[in-house]
């Protein structure tokens, strides 16, 4: 099990199930000191029942090549790409990662991976999605990756949409 920040803020307690668990050093950060969710996480680490790894940046790589593939890369942060790059080097090293996150981004560059996501406090996606950028003034389309977050023609903030489906997920329509 690979664990998002959100994991931790849904109450999610790591000596409940008996898989291996991993996450990444910048979850700590996100996590709040003395809360509740801090001293589950600072309690799996001392006990060894949770392990934080840093991916390697080949790992990195491959899930930022991901997140732009979808259009997601401008919605993930920083512990996002390393969560996503963390499953994906375990992967590679022969493991069945399944993320636990309610971060719909997250979810879909994992669906785009071939990777499982377990949610929480959500319902978690049911459909693949591949985002594009729009002008909601003058409706001009750009790619998901696209630098600017203003139109280029009108200097409007740009919004996304879904593109299309992909395929559905978890045998829903």
């Amino acid at each position: 099990m690979v664990l998002d920040t959100s994991a931790f803020l849904a109450g999610f307690d790591p000596f409940s199930v008996s898989e291996d668990q991993a996450t990444v050093p910048k979850v700590k950060e996100e996590i709040r000191n003395s809360s509740m969710p801090w001293i589950r996480f600072k309690t799996a680490v001392e006990n060894g029942k949770l392990k934080v790894k840093a991916p390697s940046e080949d790992f990195w790589n491959k899930a930022k090549a991901s997140a732009n593939r979808v259009g997601d890369s401008f919605f993930l942060s920083e512990t996002d790409m390393q969560i996503l790059a963390l499953a994906l080097e375990l992967k590679a090293a022969g493991c069945t990662p399944q993320i636990v996150t309610d971060d719909y981004s997250i979810q879909n560059v994992a669906t785009q991976m071939g990777m499982e996501f377990v949610s929480l406090a959500t319902f978690g996606i049911r459909r693949l999605l591949e985002w594009v950028r729009y002008c909601p003034a003058c409706r001009r389309e750009y790619a998901a990756d696209y630098n600017s977050t203003k139109c280029a023609v009108c200097g409007t903030a740009l919004k996304r949409k879904a593109r299309r489906t992909a395929k559905n997920l978890k045998g829903t329509s």
